[in-house]
């Protein structure tokens, strides 16, 4: 699910390559009421039913405080926060008939558990998704729904790249992902299998006596547990 069809149209077409699976795409504004209910309406009748949610949805917004105005604000809650709540909140239902019980991942990201200067205003949100994540594990857990959460370092991604390319491009990737000057103690950049194989572990009935808890995917570059 995003906002570009032309996008999702390439990644159904790659994943229908390699697996010769058909996946259902939806195109969305996720930081829309309307259009979340829409898309969880659409993969229900889509797939039959729902058993794991992943809110995944962000945009890097990381200025001073004093550079940011109300309508960042906004914009950034609205994208990182409400678009978790109202995804939950339609996909409830169905999460609740989901065999064995359903499970909810929100993707947030280091800055959440320790925010830097000038980290605004995604520090916030992504806090404030961690919140949310404990909260929501104690008032779902009866309904055998878990609810967990993974804060993400660096790890490999076209917003990565567009870094690379602007303050190193005489590097070759590899050579950046292992820079010393990140600071990540495991000595590189993450690979985007590896945030996926602890989100489907999270989902996973292997963690299933798991339910509110964060996990950092950041080679250990955070100072927060």
């Amino acid at each position: 699910m995003a906002r570009d069809p032309e996008g999702l149209k390439s990644a159904a077409q790659l994943i229908k390559e390699r697996t010769g699976k058909v996946p259902l795409w939806i195109s969305a504004d996720v930081s829309h009421k309307q259009e979340a209910e829409n898309a969880v309406e659409t993969a229900v009748d889509g797939l039959g039913g729902l058993d794991i949610l992943v809110n995944n949805a962000g945009t890097s917004a990381a200025r001073p405080f004093h550079e940011v105005d109300t309508a960042d604000w906004t914009a950034d809650l609205d994208l990182k926060l409400f678009a978790a709540v109202h995804f939950s909140k339609f996909a409830l239902p169905y999460l609740c008939q989901a065999q064995g019980g359903g499970a909810i991942v929100n993707v947030t990201s280091v800055g959440g558990k320790s925010p830097g200067a000038s980290s605004l205003p995604t520090s916030v949100s992504r806090a404030a998704g961690l919140a949310l994540t404990k909260a929501m594990s104690k008032d779902l857990a009866g309904d055998g729904i878990r609810v967990n959460a993974v804060c993400i370092g660096l790890i490999h991604s076209a917003q990565i790249e567009r870094k690379w390319k602007s303050v190193a491009p005489e590097l070759s990737w590899e050579e950046f992902a292992r820079d010393p000057r990140h600071g990540i103690p495991l000595g590189r950049i993450g690979e985007a299998q590896e945030a996926a194989n602890a989100i489907a572990f999270l989902v996973s009935q292997a963690a299933s006596y798991i339910t509110g808890t964060a996990v950092n995917i950041d080679g250990g570059l955070s100072a927060a547990l």
